[in-house]
């Protein structure tokens, strides 16, 4: 039987780890987009090693937006999502609803990214969705979070 300091107690250590494991999941994020677009500006091939096509998609018009490489919005995507996490593991509550936000936005354009390699440039790149599933998985931490505090 718990008491209601314990079970206090359990909820604060539950609201402080989602976001740090939230951070965490952001950093590799921060990583694979970092690469990415360092691998545009040097113009370096990208070694794709589980899946072909890593270089059609990487040189296609969708790489892309007015100049920037498409990593490099990823990579300002992940810092901000990083950031939120990190202000809400220590104490800034209020982050984590916009954490929320940022992360569905992050989500729906994922999902057109990985709809324009598979229906419209007709490849894939590794490392793309390895952003993918980063994305999808701080998605479902936002959401499962959700739950766990209202358990």
């Amino acid at each position: 039987m718990t008491t209601p300091d314990t079970a206090a107690d359990t909820s604060k250590t539950v609201a402080f780890k989602t976001p740090v494991l939230a951070a965490v999941v952001a950093l590799i994020g921060i990583a694979d987009s970092a690469y990415l677009t360092a691998k545009h500006f040097s113009g370096a091939a990208v070694p794709c090693s589980i899946v072909s096509g890593c270089e059609t998609v990487l040189t296609s018009s969708y790489s892309e937006i007015y100049g920037i490489p498409t990593a490099a919005f990823g990579v300002f995507a992940y810092l901000i999502a990083f950031s939120l996490a990190l202000l809400t593991a220590f104490g800034n509550t209020a982050m984590w609803k916009l954490f929320g936000a940022v992360v569905i936005v992050m989500t729906c354009f994922t999902v057109w990214l990985i709809y324009l390699q598979a229906f419209v440039i007709g490849a894939f790149c590794q490392f793309c969705l390895i952003s993918a599933a980063t994305t999808l998985t701080l998605l479902i931490i936002f959401l499962a979070s959700g739950f766990i505090r209202n358990k």
